[in-house]
């Protein structure tokens, strides 16, 4: 009896084993503002390779690009801006041959969906009627460094500066608009789309620099196979229809 109960362990532990290998986990840590439709693609992507299990980290491309610095198992990395990427291309972090823009954004001035005043131009909002103007840090998020951008080649950056309610993300600056906590906020146009009862697009804000979002497989990710499917997954007509449906437009 003891050695069929031995016999029956064994094999189980070789049954559990087995399905620790088939479901392999690749992580893939991604710009805020993709969460929603990376989200959607993950059940679509591990329907194609049943034997990976995604893991979804999102944050500030800045934020994340510090965790795989710090040595976070990430697979892929998806940044919401080419300078992020850069940095961690200068670093060996990521495969530069397999780096690839794969959606582009806009940048847009929200506000509440009952503000009484809309601004019909940037400058507007060095009217005293906008005096808290959430905005991304440009330390560390992307649409903060677009928006600083905006505003320092329309001189105006040293008038909105001291109004400006720093966000972590994309995604914090979009509640604090939605709540009421400030009067305006720049966001990607993907996320204003998220909350049309809450927020209304003022206005859409044209950057000098085109608004890509690049995505590579990390250098030292254990799922190098698994991290260039997905790669190739965004980038397929499928990826692409989920994405477009989100509002991001082709790279």
């Amino acid at each position: 009896m003891r050695r069929s109960l031995s016999r029956l362990a064994v094999a189980l532990g070789s049954l559990l084993l087995a399905g620790q290998a088939l479901a392999a986990d690749l992580t893939v840590s991604a710009a805020a503002s993709l969460t929603n439709a990376f989200r959607e693609l993950q059940p679509l992507f591990e329907a194609q390779n049943p034997d990976t299990k995604l893991q979804l980290n999102f944050g500030a491309s800045g934020a994340l690009l510090q965790q795989i610095v710090k040595g976070a198992p990430v697979d892929v990395f998806a940044s919401a801006d080419q300078e992020t990427m850069d940095q961690a291309q200068a670093q060996s972090l990521v495969q530069a041959t397999e780096r690839r823009n794969f959606v582009s954004n806009t940048l847009v001035v929200v506000v509440p969906s009952d503000a009484k005043k809309v601004p019909k131009a940037v400058t507007d909002l060095a009217q005293p009627a906008y005096a808290r103007i959430a905005i991304g840090l440009p330390a560390s998020v992307p649409v903060g460094r677009y928006t600083q951008g905006v505003l320092q080649k329309a001189g105006l950056w040293a008038a909105i500066e001291p109004r400006m309610i720093g966000a972590s993300n994309v995604r914090q600056a979009l509640d604090y608009v939605a709540r009421g906590e400030v009067d305006a906020g720049f966001v990607y146009a993907t996320d204003a789309a998220l909350m049309p009862d809450k927020v209304k697009v003022a206005l859409t804000v044209p950057t000098e620099t085109p608004i890509l979002y690049p995505i590579a497989p990390v250098a030292a990710g254990s799922n190098a196979a698994a991290a260039q499917k997905f790669v190739a997954f965004v980038l397929s007509p499928a990826g692409q229809a989920v994405l477009a449906k989100y509002g991001f437009g082709r790279p």
